[in-house]
């Protein structure tokens, strides 16, 4: 790895997401060593994702370059690697470009796509966990309404416009919505000699409401935003199986669709190397203690979606979203610090600053702990808080303005085929790349 000898403390971050980048943020310009590990060498803002794959916004305007972050950081190291195994033994990690030992290590490689097991689900849907991702889906929507204009099987035509979106959380409420919006107001103009009325979106969603996670008004508000934008909520539904072509469920309706969408579920993206007891089965997720340290382990922590810290509060552990990432990171670099000065640690307290979710132009909701509300001023709330959550002056400034633009023109101008997404045997490809 090249990564030089010193007398300072190694600690290794595995991931430069919202937890990670929160942790190595803690740490820098101490008497440590810190080397982050990543796979990409950007740091994606993911829940502005759905734009991208919607064309509302350029994939270079939601991603940080991470060296960039730590320009003038002493004794900071980055590395483009994937972390195959941890060997806590020796306390070592093996990587694709070798391997690397560590005092402290910190896992915080983040969330990835639960397909619960089932392997034509998992080969047949596109998801969105990532920019790559996120781009094949933009690319494949667009592709369906150039097929569509080509083909004179009206049964056909009405399959490629048929989107489903399974898992009505906030990324499948956002998405759904701006999908809505495209139909309402940019598709109609872009293909003149095509029926948009044959459009279909629908959302699906296995339990009674909604944005589970919200209050009771956000997710009512947002299922009737979400409807008289067109968009089908199905409730009580779970889907079974996927071909490529027909979406099946547990119910009497089925869906024949080119396109499905998964955003049904999540579960940690956990390394190779330790003992199946630090592992919470089901969701894939490190347990930890309130400390964040990886149970039997006093120098291995795990933050963000990977952790799971059980809780009164929290029995199945904190919510897989940003804020609880970036507050684990804080505090686990604030530990480690104290840890080397002999000095006590604190456990780590979630604090709450609420949810929020937007459905489309001027609607959106917002639980915050003493107040919630819904519409116009929800939308302009999660707009400036997604905005100043973004990393860099450029990056805001770009956002910023493709909002203005779109808003006063009722336009998504990213709407482009760069890459094509080309399906090999039809329905055999890789979704990443």
């Amino acid at each position: 790895m090249n990564i030089p000898q010193t007398s300072f403390p190694r600690v290794v971050i595995i991931g430069g997401g919202f937890a990670g980048l929160a942790a190595a943020r803690g740490l820098e310009n101490q008497e440590l060593q810190v080397v982050l590990i990543d796979k990409h060498n950007y740091h994606t803002f993911q829940p502005l994702l759905y734009q991208v794959a919607t064309g509302g916004l350029e994939p270079d305007s939601i991603a940080f370059p991470l060296r960039k972050r730590f320009n003038n950081v002493e004794n900071f190291y980055f590395r483009l690697a994937e972390v195959v195994q941890i060997n806590t033994e020796n306390k070592e990690i093996n990587t694709s470009i070798g391997k690397l030992d560590y005092d402290y290590l910190v896992i915080a490689t983040g969330s990835t796509t639960n397909f619960f097991g089932n392997t034509n689900i998992e080969k047949f849907t596109m998801e969105m966990k990532s920019i790559p991702q996120s781009l094949n889906i933009r690319s494949l929507i667009l592709e369906n309404f150039e097929e569509a204009l080509l083909t004179s099987d009206l049964e056909e035509r009405k399959k490629l416009m048929n989107f489903v979106i399974v898992g009505g959380g906030p990324t499948g409420v956002e998405l759904a919505g701006a999908l809505a919006e495209m139909k309402k107001e940019i598709l109609p103009k872009d293909y003149p000699d095509l029926d948009i009325r044959l459009m279909k979106i629908n959302l699906i969603q296995s339990s009674e409401c909604i944005l589970k996670g919200m209050s009771t008004q956000a997710s009512e508000k947002a299922e009737d935003f979400l409807i008289r934008l067109g968009v089908d909520v199905w409730k009580n539904l779970r889907v079974l199986d996927y071909d490529g072509n027909v979406v099946k469920t547990n119910g009497e309706d089925h869906f024949r669709s080119s396109t499905v969408i998964w955003a049904a579920g999540v579960k940690g993206a956990t390394v190779d190397g330790l003992e199946a007891e630090c592992v919470i089965e089901r969701a894939e997720r490190y347990k930890v203690d309130e400390f964040n340290r990886v149970v039997a382990h006093t120098n291995v922590f795990a933050i963000g979606d990977v952790a799971c810290m059980n809780t009164v509060d929290y029995p199945r552990g904190h919510p897989m979203m940003a804020q609880p990432a970036i507050q684990q990171g804080r505090l686990v670099a604030k530990n480690i610090l104290a840890e080397l000065k002999n000095k006590d640690i604190e456990p780590f307290v979630y604090n709450d600053k609420g949810s929020m979710a937007t459905i489309g132009r001027n609607k959106a909701v917002v639980d915050l702990p003493k107040w919630k509300f819904q519409g116009v001023f929800a939308w302009f709330v999660w707009m400036v808080v997604h905005l100043f959550s973004l990393i860099g002056f450029r990056n805001k400034a770009v956002v910023f303005l493709n909002w203005v633009y779109n808003y006063i023109r009722y336009d998504r101008e990213t709407r482009l085929i760069i890459r094509p997404f080309k399906k090999r045997n039809r329905y055999s490809f890789d979704k990443e790349v």
